[in-house]
């Protein structure tokens, strides 16, 4: 979104207050409106597109995700434009002859309490997403406007914006402004940040295609590891499937946009007739994460903070926890219930975990480059390249699993690679003491909670009881009820009661050091709460 012409008049007097701004309505900012304004919140959003983009570009929603819209009343529904689990379903690598190397199997049940990984079509998805956004009562759309400037005051944002068909321009104040505005952010740039490159750069062709009766393509989602062009095929929401195929040297961006070209990379896995090209395009992957995430009252948000080669599937949902994030701790600040150094968390929670995700895609990207110079040596009859070190574990099911979160609102001695705090706290469909099947958030509500084995385990002090109150925290107690699907998580194993946060992390858990009451007199301080 950017600026109008210099000569457009406007109305410098605000037509209304609002909470927050949020620019881009995109599923990141759609998301982000619908959390905040859930959470009472009044919102204004602003997008330029009059109509969704019909063509698709994410295309896997992890079960985290469809947990965080659970949380708002949202799941059942977002669940339902997912694609189950088919026969064959599986992600792996595979050679240039598209045999089976390594990977996993598609689950249809994870510890978050859905589907782990979940296709869909961008489109469907969006078109929901937006008209639910703009439906609801606490959010004042804006679409079709263009967002001209932006002016921190210090306790408030005011944004100059116009409908496109319009050069009279009106002016809006929010006391925060979100930009969920992409990879080449008008609001990033006005916070002045700067990408910090993690080295990876490559031109490829994306191809999507609606899959036709007498296909020959199965369920296999693969990394293609060919010395002669890695190709990466991605079994989506039926009937559609897509192919990115990795540009070799001296290929142009137009000579791959030609048909012809299509169908001949296409021709090996299904004959022509039984598809239809629905979108082709050029693309140079990134990697890369902003220098800063927020100034002032302005903060960024997914495509606009980071950028991620689509290998691990994690560039939505990676915005998407960026504004799950956010979306429990403004409220807090805008509702008096803590200070707001509580924002400061934002980046140091967020930026270093979506750094790791982006820099597991790319390790992914250079084991598909290691795996093809393998089989390039052994046609050859060379000695076969060492596999990198950072490449080990890059590959689905070698081990390696979503980083937790290691800084801002938690007990950080606890946090560690095989601990549960910092991690999302797992989440079994129970039957509870009224005999009623139910996923367990539902009994933690949509704040903190204090999850026990028992009741007894929950005894918390007056001073914890005040703080507990502050928060409206919900406790609950294991004990009665009865897994159906799915495990309680593996801390109680060894612990009595954990305090969980709203975006469903772990904050911290009781030890024979550290108590309940330690805990929480800890969480306090760590939310800058503004109790009396």
């Amino acid at each position: 979104m950017s600026g109008k012409p210099e000569n457009s008049t406007a109305n410098t007097t605000a037509e209304n207050d609002y909470d927050i701004a949020i620019v881009g309505l995109g599923p990141v900012g759609c998301t982000a409106c619908l959390l905040l304004a859930t959470a009472g919140l009044k919102v204004i959003a602003f997008e330029r597109d009059p109509q969704v983009y019909r063509l698709p570009r994410a295309v896997n929603m992890d079960g985290e995700i469809i947990r965080g819209f659970q949380r708002i009343g949202l799941g059942d529904s977002v669940n339902a434009l997912m694609q189950p689990v088919r026969p064959g379903d599986r992600v792996g690598f595979a050679n240039s002859q598209r045999e089976w190397l390594f990977g996993q199997e598609v689950r249809d049940f994870g510890g978050n309490g859905w589907q782990p990984m979940n296709f869909f079509d961008q489109p469907e998805l969006d078109g929901y997403l937006r008209d639910i956004c703009t439906a609801h009562p606490d959010v004042t759309p804006k679409i079709g406007w263009d967002v001209s400037a932006v002016i921190d005051n210090g306790n408030d944002v005011t944004i100059i914006a116009s409908p496109l068909d319009s050069d009279s321009a009106s002016s809006f104040s929010a006391r925060y402004l979100l930009g969920c505005d992409g990879a080449s952010s008008y609001i990033r740039r006005e916070i002045g940040s700067d990408w910090h490159n993690l080295g990876y750069d490559h031109d490829w062709l994306v191809v999507d295609v609606v899959a036709h009766p007498g296909n020959t393509l199965d369920h296999t989602t693969l990394q293609v590891c060919d010395p002669d062009r890695i190709t990466t095929y991605v079994c989506t929401k039926d009937p559609y499937r897509r192919w990115e195929f990795k540009l070799n040297s001296g290929e142009t961006w137009e000579e791959m946009l030609e048909p012809a070209r299509i169908a001949e990379l296409i021709e090996c896995w299904t004959p022509s007739g039984t598809y239809e090209v629905r979108r082709a395009a050029m693309y140079q992957f990134h990697a890369a994460t902003a220098d800063n995430w927020r100034r002032g009252n302005l903060f960024i948000a997914g495509d606009a903070a980071h950028q991620t080669p689509p290998f691990l599937g994690q560039g939505m949902n990676a915005g998407m926890r960026d504004v799950i994030n956010l979306a429990w701790k403004l409220p807090l600040v805008l509702q008096g219930l803590a200070n707001e150094r509580l924002l400061d968390t934002y980046q140091s929670e967020r930026d270093a975990h979506a750094a790791d995700l982006v820099e597991w895609a790319v390790a992914i990207g250079r084991l598909m480059d290691h795996l093809a110079e393998v089989e390039a040596a052994e046609r050859g009859g060379r000695p076969v390249p060492a596999t990198p070190a950072q490449s080990a574990s890059a590959g689905y099911g070698q081990g390696r699993e979503q980083p937790p979160l290691r800084a801002g609102v938690f007990h950080l001695e606890q946090v560690s690679d095989t601990g549960s705090t910092g991690y999302l706290f797992s989440q079994p469909i129970v039957i509870d003491g009224n005999g009623v099947e139910l996923r367990l958030d539902e009994l933690l509500g949509p704040g903190f909670s204090i999850v026990g084995r028992t009741a007894a385990d929950l005894a918390c002090s007056a001073a914890s009881g005040a703080v507990l109150q502050h928060l409206n925290v919900r406790k609950v107690a294991l004990a009665g009820l009865q897994e159906v699907r799915g495990h309680f998580d593996r801390l109680f194993e060894q612990h009595s009661v954990a305090i969980v946060r709203p975006d469903r992390y772990v904050f911290g858990h009781a030890t024979t050091d550290i108590s309940l009451d330690d805990l929480i007199g800890e969480l306090s301080e760590k939310l800058c709460l503004t109790l009396e």
